[in-house]
C-alpha cells in the first residue's frame, strides 16, 4: 500500500480564490433572485425553469431531467412545476415512453413570462457580475469554471445566444 503524498497547502491567492468563489456561490443567486423577485415577482427558480424549457428540444422536458439541470430535488420540482402550471406557463403530460413519469412542456404563455423577465434578469446578470469581469479572458474563464462542474469541460462558444439566456 503506497503512502498518500501529504496535501500542498494553499497559495495565499489561491486561498483568496478559493474565499471569493464560496461568497459568490451564496450571494449571486440570492441577489439575481431578489432582482427578479423585486421587478418581476418572479423566483429566480421559476425564471430557471423556464429558460431551460425554452432551450430543449420542442420545449419539453422530463420532469426528472429538469430537476437535475435547476439542481433541484424532484418533489422541489413537482412542487414549482405545479405552480408554475396554475399560472398557465407549463403543462405536466404523462412520458410516452414510461407511464410512471412526466414531462413538463413550455406554454406559450410560458415562453412570453420568460420573454418579459429577460431584460430584468440580464440587467441582474450584468450588474452583479458580468460588469466586474472587465479585462479578464473571458473565454478562458467559461472553460475553467465549466471544468469545476463538467469534467468534459464544455468549450466556450462565441456565438451569439438567445435572448433569454444568462
Amino acid at each position: 500500500m503506497s503512502a498518500t503524498p501529504p496535501p500542498v497547502p494553499l497559495s495565499g491567492e489561491e486561498e483568496a480564490v478559493m474565499r471569493a468563489m464560496g461568497r459568490l456561490m451564496m450571494i449571486l443567486p440570492r441577489s439575481l433572485d431578489a432582482d427578479l423577485q423585486r421587478d418581476q415577482r418572479m423566483s429566480l427558480s421559476e425564471y430557471q425553469v423556464l429558460r431551460h424549457l425554452s432551450e430543449s428540444r420542442s420545449g419539453l422536458m422530463r420532469m426528472s431531467e429538469l430537476a437535475a439541470a435547476c439542481d433541484m430535488s424532484l418533489s422541489g420540482m413537482t412542487r414549482l412545476a405545479a405552480k408554475l402550471e396554475s399560472q398557465g406557463h407549463l403543462r405536466r403530460v404523462p412520458c410516452e415512453r414510461d407511464a410512471r413519469g412526466f414531462n413538463a412542456v413550455l406554454t406559450d404563455a410560458g415562453l412570453a413570462r420568460l420573454q418579459q423577465a429577460w431584460p430584468s434578469h440580464l440587467a441582474s446578470v450584468r450588474r452583479h457580475l458580468i460588469d466586474h469581469l472587465n479585462g479578464l479572458d473571458l473565454c478562458t474563464l467559461a472553460k475553467a469554471l465549466e471544468g469545476m462542474t463538467d469534467p468534459a469541460g464544455a468549450a466556450c462558444q462565441s456565438a451569439s445566444h438567445d435572448q433569454h439566456d444568462d
